[in-house]
């Protein structure tokens, strides 16, 4: 293992997905010139904001469309390993009698622009207050398998923003250096809790945590909280963007892991 360059790009997604693609290659582009080799997009980088019928024109069938053709194209013009914060994908079966169902798909593509891993989100986000309500289980498929993938800085774990408040999600992954969170997390919830449940992750795990949100004012008037931020295994942060596009970048160094482990061998100590 060896330390490797990473980087979080944040967008501000509006309903066109093609304009949101140009934007994605713009953080891409710009974290490459930071030295990164592997980013992360956020969650629903592609469709975040669209209203519904646009939402569901987006939905892709498993191995073709635009935003998988991106990713892949970018991954291999780039040299990089690219994380797609989620692509809605169709969920199999016959839907003919009820709203069309995607799975919210992570998906992971290497330096060559292989597709080497498809972690489906399997937390579903439900939130009510004020004029404020979600309720992904309307139109997302869960999923049901954690999910993972080797880097040359170790073992890459997978989840999508609302799995962030499920601890048990991440132990049971194991031993990782990574740890990466795409996410579109309200600005409510955000400024109460995005920043704690991060550090709490990485801190409880003792790895590096890379987190993409979406930052900004959407056209559909929904407000995301950004704060992109990779954070280390002692729960530091080690760069962080507030809002806006752009991009958070830092190093995965797996000698700070093996530091921190041994200074507190917490995860030697589980008794279950």
């Amino acid at each position: 293992m060896r330390n490797m360059n990473v980087a979080a790009v944040q967008m501000v997604s509006v309903p066109e997905v093609e304009a949101n693609l140009i934007a994605a290659q713009r953080g891409i582009e710009a974290a490459v010139a930071q030295g990164a080799e592997l980013m992360l997009l956020p969650e629903y980088f592609g469709t975040l904001g669209a209203p519904l019928p646009m939402r569901l024109a987006a939905y892709e069938n498993d191995g073709d469309g635009a935003q998988q053709r991106f990713l892949s194209e970018m991954a291999r013009t780039h040299q990089i390993y690219l994380i797609g914060g989620c692509v809605p994908i169709r969920a199999s079966g016959d839907n003919a009698q009820e709203m069309p169902r995607a799975r919210s798909a992570c998906l992971v593509y290497d330096p060559n622009g292989e597709r080497i891993a498809r972690y489906d989100k399997i937390h579903l986000f439900k939130f009510a207050h004020g004029e404020e309500s979600y309720d992904e289980a309307q139109l997302i498929e869960a999923g049901d398998t954690p999910v993972m993938f080797e880097a040359p800085c170790g073992r890459v774990a997978l989840s999508i923003c609302y799995d962030l408040r499920f601890p048990e999600l991440y132990r049971s992954l194991g031993d990782v250096a990574l740890t990466v969170v795409p996410a579109a997390f309200t600005a409510t919830t955000g400024r109460a809790h995005w920043e704690i449940l991060l550090r709490a992750r990485a801190i409880e795990n003792q790895c590096y945590v890379l987190a993409a949100g979406q930052g900004g004012h959407h056209p559909n008037g929904r407000e995301t909280y950004g704060h992109s931020m990779l954070i280390d295994p002692w729960g530091q942060i080690v760069s962080c963007l507030p809002e806006g596009e752009g991009v958070a970048a830092g190093v995965v160094d797996p000698a700070r892991i093996e530091e921190v482990r041994s200074w507190l061998p917490a995860l030697q100590h589980r008794r279950l």
